[in-house]
C-alpha cells in the first residue's frame, strides 16, 4: 500500500478562544503512521501564553530553535506524544468505528484524530484545515441512561440507533479500554462518566471509586468523584481536571484557584494542557513495560516547573507505594499524567486516576512499571531503595511509606463507608497486601 502524506492543523485553547498553533504533517501507510513533523506558527509561538504541543519534542523553551525548522519527534518516534495524547485510545476508537461502521483498528491515525472532536482531553484540537470550527458533544447529565445503553451496544458490536447517537459526540475522544463518556452536570461542569460492563465479574466502578477515595484519605491528590446508579448499574463520575472556571476579566496566571467547581457568576470555562507519562518519558507504548517510576521522576525533574519538583516527586513516590499495597498493576505510562498550570507557568503532575486493585493470591507480585533496583517487584523494600531518585532521603521515604500504610491497612472500614457491599469487598480483598507481606523486618523498624 502506497504511503500518503497529509497536512492537519493543530489548535490550542488559550483563554476563552481556540488559536491555530501549527501545522502537523503526517505520512501514513494504511493504518500506520510512518513519520510526522510539526511547524509552529510564528505568531503563536511568540505568544506569552503559548501552550507547548509536546513538552519534549516541541518544547518552546528555546524559541529561536523552534522557529527555524520543521520539528521531528524525539527518539525516532513516528508521531509526537502530545498529538498522540490528543487522539482517542481504545474505547474512543471503538466509538468512532461504530459511528463510521468500519472494522476495528481499520482507520488511519489521522481519522481517529479528526473524529475525536473538540472535547478531547487537554487543550488541543486537531482539524483538517485552519478554517474548520470546533466540534462539541452534547455533554448533558440526563443522557447517562442513553449513553450507558449505547456503550453496551458498542461493546457487543451491535448497531447504535438514532436516539442513542449522543455517544458519537460524548465518547469519541476518550482513552482506556472501558466504556465511558463525557457529561455535564446541572451546573455545567464537565465530568468523565465511567460505566460498568455487563461482562464485569465485580463492581468495577464502585471499587475504582472507593480505591481513589482511599488514596485521597492517604494524602494523595485525587479529583472530585461521584457515584450514580442508572437502573441496576453503577456509574462513576470523575470531574475533568483539565477544565476550570474563571471570571471573564481574570487571567489564568492570576487565578487563586484553578479548581473552581461551578461556572456561576459569569465564569468562563478554560482548559489545561495535558500530556501522558508516555509523552514525558518519550517512548512508544510498546516500551512502557521497560520503564520505571524513576523514569517518571526524572521527567518531573526535567520538565516540571522548579517550584513543584520536590512535591511532585514525593507525590509520585506515594503513588508507587499505594499501588504496591493495593496491587494496582495497571500503572502503565498512559495512566500517569501531567497538566499545564498557568499560575506557575509550567507542567506538573496531574491528579491520580485509573486505579483499580487487582485481586491475586500470588505471593510474589509485580507492577507494570519498575519499582526499584529489583525491577517491577512490588515490595516496599524495592521501592525504598529508589528513594534518592525521588529527591527523598531514606528517612523521608520511610515516613511517606508509613503515612500511606496507616490508611491502607484500614481499607475495609473505608470501603464500607464508601458504600461497597460486603460481597464486593470479599471479591477484591486478595488485592490488598499486609505490611508484613511486602516488607522486611528491617524496613518496618524505619516506619513511624
Amino acid at each position: 500500500m502506497a504511503a500518503k502524506e497529509l497536512k492537519l492543523m493543530v489548535f490550542a485553547h488559550l483563554g476563552q478562544e481556540w488559536r491555530p498553533c501549527g501545522q502537523l504533517l503526517m505520512t501514513e501507510e494504511g493504518a500506520r503512521v510512518r513519520a510526522s513533523s510539526f511547524a509552529y506558527g510564528l505568531h503563536y509561538a511568540r505568544r506569552a501564553d503559548a501552550l507547548e504541543v509536546d513538552p519534549v519534542s516541541l518544547s518552546l523553551r528555546n524559541l529561536e530553535d523552534v522557529l527555524s525548522k520543521r520539528l521531528l519527534p524525539v527518539n525516532q518516534l513516528p508521531l509526537f506524544g502530545g498529538i498522540r495524547d490528543a487522539a482517542p485510545d481504545s474505547w474512543g476508537r471503538r466509538v468512532i468505528e461504530a459511528k463510521l461502521k468500519v472494522p476495528a483498528n481499520s482507520l488511519p491515525e489521522s481519522q481517529y484524530l479528526l473524529h475525536a472532536g473538540s472535547d478531547r482531553v487537554g487543550a488541543l484540537d486537531i482539524r483538517a484545515t485552519i478554517s474548520d470550527g470546533p466540534s462539541h458533544g452534547a455533554n448533558v447529565s440526563h443522557d447517562l441512561e442513553h449513553l450507558l445503553e449505547a456503550a453496551d451496544r458498542i461493546e457487543e458490536g451491535e448497531p447504535v440507533p438514532a436516539h442513542l447517537e449522543a455517544i458519537f459526540k460524548d465518547g469519541t475522544a476518550l482513552g482506556g479500554a472501558r466504556p465511558k463518556a463525557s457529561v455535564r452536570d446541572e451546573h455545567g461542569v464537565l465530568w468523565l462518566a465511567k460505566f460498568s460492563s455487563r461482562k464485569d465479574s465485580f463492581d468495577i466502578p464502585g471499587v475504582e471509586c472507593a480505591a481513589l477515595r482511599l488514596a485521597a484519605e492517604a494524602g494523595l491528590q485525587v479529583p472530585a468523584l461521584d457515584m450514580r446508579t442508572v437502573g441496576d448499574r453503577k456509574v462513576m463520575l470523575i470531574r475533568r481536571f483539565d477544565r476550570y472556571w474563571l471570571a471573564p476579566t481574570a487571567t489564568p496566571g492570576a487565578a487563586d484557584d484553578l479548581l473552581l467547581t461551578r461556572p456561576g457568576d459569569g465564569r468562563v470555562e478554560h482548559r489545561r494542557g495535558f500530556v501522558s507519562g508516555l509523552t514525558m518519558v518519550a517512548c512508544d507504548e510498546t516500551e512502557s513495560r521497560t520503564k520505571a517510576y524513576t523514569d517518571l521522576s526524572q521527567a518531573v525533574r526535567d520538565r516540571c516547573h522548579p517550584s513543584v519538583i520536590r512535591a511532585d516527586n514525593a507525590e509520585l513516590f506515594k503513588r508507587m507505594i499505594y499501588n504496591v499495597l493495593v496491587s494496582n498493576d495497571d500503572d502503565h505510562l498512559r495512566n500517569h499524567g501531567f497538566l499545564w498550570d498557568p499560575r506557575l507557568p509550567g507542567w506538573r503532575l496531574s491528579p491520580l486516576y485509573d486505579v483499580l486493585p487487582r485481586a491475586s493470591h500470588a505471593t510474589e507480585r509485580f507492577l507494570h512499571l519498575g519499582v526499584g533496583p529489583h525491577g517491577r517487584l512490588a515490595t516496599l523494600d524495592n521501592a525504598l531503595a529508589a528513594h534518592a531518585m525521588f529527591t527523598l532521603s531514606r528517612t523521608e521515604a520511610a515516613q511517606l511509606i508509613g503515612d500511606v500504610w496507616k490508611t491502607v491497612r484500614e481499607w475495609q472500614v473505608y470501603f464500607e463507608r464508601f458504600g461497597v457491599s460486603d460481597q464486593e469487598i470479599a471479591k477484591i480483598a486478595p488485592a490488598f497486601r499486609h505490611l508484613d507481606a511486602v516488607s522486611t523486618a528491617e524496613l518496618r523498624k524505619l516506619l513511624p
